[in-house]
This record gives structure tokens, sequence and C-alpha cells, in this order.
């Protein structure tokens, strides 16, 4: 986030981010830019002031779900009674960030350059430290099934559940993270197929490779 902003440019670069995290997940990355400026309330000018394109723009709102995906980490471990309800309810909130919905919107190429940078890297290693705490306490305190691993964990985060359009997203989405949540309690005997994704596996989920400049 930029430092040294007035409390006024801070608070319409907070509205731009939002609206555009909103508007990318509804219709796509390719939304044009004065509707992000309509739905934030603020000019176009203004807009393109804080964002001078939509890589930019793109990056901020990267930028941002990372630094929620950290606060919802760290405080569920800070608040929570224990380590497996502390990851339930990053499990929870990571869903509701839709943390994977943006990724599948983009190119792949757009996607590293956008992760790209000292303070993402540093925010990363965070949620890292973060998952594998609270996996390895709840494994000890036999809360979490043992064939599970932190690679697992990864790819549930980032768990889109689609409702067509005459449901009710969600309730139905509830649901479905419940019976995911249900399956990872360590009473649960059904097997699963193939092996447990490890910390390494985890490592290299997150990593951002740098593609090549052209």
């Amino acid at each position: 986030m930029e430092k040294g902003l007035r409390a006024d440019a801070r608070r319409n670069r907070d509205l731009i981010v939002a609206a555009a995290q909103e508007l990318f997940l509804e219709q796509g990355v390719d939304v044009p830019l004065e509707e992000v400026a309509r739905r934030a309330g603020v000019g176009v000018g203004t807009l393109y002031r804080r964002f001078p394109d939509r890589d930019a723009l793109l990056r901020a709102v990267g930028e941002e779900s990372l630094r929620r995906l950290v606060d919802l980490a760290e405080t569920a471990w800070r608040e929570e009674p224990d380590a497996w309800h502390a990851l339930c309810r990053f499990l929870r909130g990571s869903v509701a960030l839709r943390l994977g919905v943006l990724p599948a919107k983009l190119e792949p190429h757009l996607h590293q350059r956008m992760r790209v940078g000292p303070d993402l890297h540093e925010m990363r290693q965070r949620v890292i430290a973060a998952v594998l705490r609270m996996i390895e306490r709840a494994q000890a305190d036999g809360a979490l099934r043992a064939d599970v691993g932190p690679g697992d964990i990864a790819v549930l985060m980032t768990l889109n559940v689609y409702t067509p359009p005459a449901l009710p997203g969600e309730p139905a989405m509830a649901r479905v993270v419940e019976i995911m949540l249900d399956g990872l309690r360590a009473d649960r005997r059904s097997p699963l197929p193939g092996t447990p994704l490890d910390g390494d596996d985890l490592r290299r989920y997150t990593a951002v490779r740098v593609p090549p400049t052209e």
C-alpha cells in the first residue's frame, strides 16, 4: 500500500481497490475502468492518478487480497481457543475471500507479474508460517486427520464454489465449506487417494516465477 497519502487520498484509493475487486470478480478483469470509478464513487481522473493502467490496479487488488489473508490467518490463531478452530475459521474466511476466482480470470504471465515484490513475498511467508503452525498443532492435538498436508490446505483455500444463478450463493457456499471441514476431522476414516501435499508443495504452490522479459 502507498505510504504518505493524505486521509482523503487514501480513502479514495481504498474505495477504488474495493470497487475493482468486486467488478473483476463479477465481470472479469476487462471491465472498463470508468465503471470501476463509478462503482467507487470517484472521478476517472482520480482513478488514473492512483493507478496509471489496468496492471497497476490489478496488482493493488492482489496485494489487498493477500493483506486480508495475512490478517485472517493471524487473527484466527490469536483469537480461537485451539488450532483446529483457528484452521476452520481461516479456511472459511479464505473461501469467502474467493481467492481462486481472480487468478482464474487472468492470463498466467499477468498473474505472475502481479505477485512480484518484496512486500508480497513477506506477506506470503507469514501466511505459510501461520498455516503450517495451525496444521501441525491441530494434528498434534488429534483434531486434524494425519493424512492431510499443508499443500492440501493451500488447494482448499482457493476453493471456488459455483452456484447456478437461481440458487442463493452464500448459503450454498457455506454448506460446501462445512462439508469440506467435516472431511478434515481426524475421526473421518475414508481413505484419501494419493499422498499428502507437504510443506514443500505449499511453498511451490505459492512460489512466484518471474516471466522472462522480451
